[in-house]
């Protein structure tokens, strides 16, 4: 009797030890172990969140001759929201797909802290810029450093995109650096990008 009481506790304690591991496998695995939906979700919305506008022109308006060619050919002021959590810097890119021999580039800016929301009209045409601290200016396709505003042949408008990006390290390049070198020194380290569109039409 002893004996075969001992098999059935045996026997008990093989099937519980199965079942643990069976509920172990199939049994959801707590959130702050997995990838939690909800929280995937929040930095989704933080991205959507990031938005960059201008008090110069309205998304999808015409540029102000002033900001071009035409005019006084400054940058035009920037505002943004706060980037994701995780931003160390911020890099602008600014171009024209519209023009006759494919994307034009107007404007690299990169190292900007990411605690910094704004910047202002007419940045000065420098490498390495004091406000910002720190931050940077690549080359145009105008072969320039800095902003070069819209200067499109006469015809139809087109299109400049501001693209502002979220970046989780500052890129480190040297001032000049073109929007290619941007491109590919922050692949991987885009958190978030806000985008605004311009257009500008020159009179024939």
């Amino acid at each position: 009797m002893v004996i075969e009481a001992d098999r059935i506790a045996r026997s008990r304690i093989a099937t519980a030890l199965l079942l643990g591991i069976v509920a172990a496998l199939w049994w959801p695995v707590p959130p702050t172990l997995a990838s939690d939906p909800e929280q995937g979700a929040k930095k989704e919305d933080a991205a959507m969140d990031f938005v960059l506008s201008t008090p110069a022109f309205s998304g999808g308006a015409s540029i102000p001759v002033k900001h071009t060619c035409d005019g006084e050919d400054r940058s035009p002021e920037l505002h943004w929201t706060q980037p994701p959590t995780g931003a160390v810097s911020l890099a602008l890119i600014v171009d024209d797909p519209d023009a006759p021999g494919g994307d034009w580039v107007h404007w690299v800016l990169f190292d900007v802290p990411a605690s910094v929301r704004s910047l202002p009209e007419g940045v000065p045409a420098s490498g390495k810029l004091e406000s910002p601290a720190g931050a940077r200016q690549g080359r145009n396709d105008f072969g320039k450093i800095g902003w070069g505003g819209p200067c499109p042949p006469p015809g139809k408008p087109h299109r400049y995109f501001f693209r502002l990006f979220a970046l989780t390290k500052p890129l480190g390049l040297e001032p000049g650096a073109t929007k290619a070198d941007v491109e590919r020194t922050m692949k991987g380290h885009v958190l978030a990008t806000a985008e605004m569109v311009g257009t500008y039409a020159r009179r024939r």
